[in-house]
């Protein structure tokens, strides 16, 4: 175990060297669009617009951890830019998508953000807290260009480029737990597992489950796990041999079947819940299909796919069109919600006639109440906070259109008001 350990402080090494190396060897590179001018309708632009585009760029998994949510992300987006363009675009410019497959692997995601960045205005998506992380220092340093990334790790807060929108993962774990507490039975002297991923996001979740813990009189019992584990047999076996009353996992959705489906053949039946990019409606095709739709929970930082709202079910009909055969899942809301904030942004920039990345920056900051039609306001006018500290409590249930059903709607724990992400 120690040199797994050993290997992942490596590889974070190198990764930020590699950081380092990259902003150093780009330093003396002019950029496209570095002059700043003003182009067609008196619009300023600069890096990633023309007079007749918008670059954007999307870094995404389909071929790692998340590769089924990044697919769905992706193909959203994608749907977005082309309705977008067909009804004439933003400011007179078509809407230009350039989406890079990193696998979850953080040197394909630098290498992937360092081919885009001259090259794009910002990015709708950025799968990976870690590798967000990783290049944070460089968009806040220099390159500024907007970023949404499909993480939501509470180190990401504080960057006017970089904008996480929904509850970070320890705000959004101790709403999670919060519904144990008054919903699944668990209760003041208990034992409450927390299996995760090593890094920014599951041990961002863990200072939620840690916060709620000690709020409830609960004790945490801790397994740390990699990206790589699949197999969460003995992760079971230690949380049974504990005690524990009832589970969170912060990891990706094979990592919750794999949790799910142990516990309930070895008889842990306790209550399961996850972070919002620890499940995929996908699974419940699978052998532990049965176990999810009865001992499993999410939370979410939207309503899912299949809510009664106009706008879910014209994205529904919209998407089955486009994708025919393709599942339902909360990656595409995800990614749909992202692509409309930054068109709104944009669109304010155009309006303000400023189209570079600062004028699109400053147009963000004044979206303090978008709705995107999935049950969430989102407040991004202050770059130290999460757009949102809401949660909607999800269980899986393949008698609903997307694999999921709303059994509790948006709310905030008590616990998480008064916490500082």
């Amino acid at each position: 175990m120690n040199h797994r350990r050993q290997a992942v402080r490596g590889l974070a090494a190198a990764l930020a060297a590699l950081v380092a190396l990259t902003a150093a060897g780009c330093s003396s590179k002019a950029k496209t669009g570095d002059g700043k001018q003003t182009g067609a309708g008196g619009v300023k632009t600069g890096e990633g617009v023309t007079d007749k585009t918008i670059a954007l760029g999307a870094l995404t998994d389909m071929t790692g951890v998340y590769a089924t949510l990044g697919k769905s992300v992706t193909q959203a987006q994608q749907l977005y830019v082309k309705q977008v363009n067909a009804a004439g675009g933003i400011c007179g410019r078509q809407l230009e998508l350039t989406v890079r497959d990193h696998g979850y692997d953080p040197q394909k995601a630098l290498a992937a953000y360092t081919e885009l960045e001259p090259k794009v205005v910002g990015y709708t998506q950025f799968i990976g807290s870690p590798f967000v992380a990783a290049v944070k220092p460089q968009v806040d340093g220099k390159d500024k260009g907007l970023v949404l990334p499909q993480a939501w790790s509470a180190s990401l807060l504080g960057s006017p480029y970089i904008r996480v929108l929904g509850a970070t993962y320890d705000v959004e774990t101790i709403n999670a737990v919060d519904f144990l507490l008054k919903e699944k039975g668990l209760k003041s002297g208990d034992k409450l597992g927390h299996v995760y991923f090593e890094g920014d996001y599951g041990e961002n979740a863990l200072k939620g489950s840690k916060y709620a813990a000690g709020k409830a009189g609960l004790t945490v019992v801790e397994q740390k796990i990699k990206p790589t584990d699949n197999d969460m047999s003995a992760q079971v076996s230690a949380l049974k041999q504990a005690g524990v009353k009832a589970v969170v996992i912060s990891a990706g959705p094979r990592q919750a079947a794999s949790l799910v489906g142990v516990a309930a053949a070895t008889g842990l039946k306790v209550p399961v819940i996850g972070n919002n990019s620890a499940f995929a409606p996908q699974l419940l095709g699978t052998q532990a299909g049965p176990a999810l739709e009865k001992m499993y929970w999410f939370a979410s930082p939207s309503l899912p796919i299949g809510a009664d709202t106009p706008t879910a079910k014209k994205l529904v009909a919209d998407y089955q069109a486009a994708y025919p055969g393709d599942s339902l899942d909360n990656g595409i809301v995800a990614g749909w919600t992202a692509a409309d904030v930054f068109g709104e942004a944009l669109k304010k920039a155009c309006a303000d006639k400023d189209l570079t990345r600062e004028g699109v920056d400053k147009a963000l900051l004044t979206l303090k109440a978008h709705d995107a039609g999935f049950g969430m306001t989102h407040d991004l006018g202050d770059p130290k906070a999460p757009s949102s500290r809401e949660s909607v409590i999800i269980q899986p249930d393949k008698s609903v259109p997307g694999g999921m059903r709303t059994v509790r709607q948006p709310f905030v724990a008590e616990a998480a008001k008064s916490y500082t992400p």
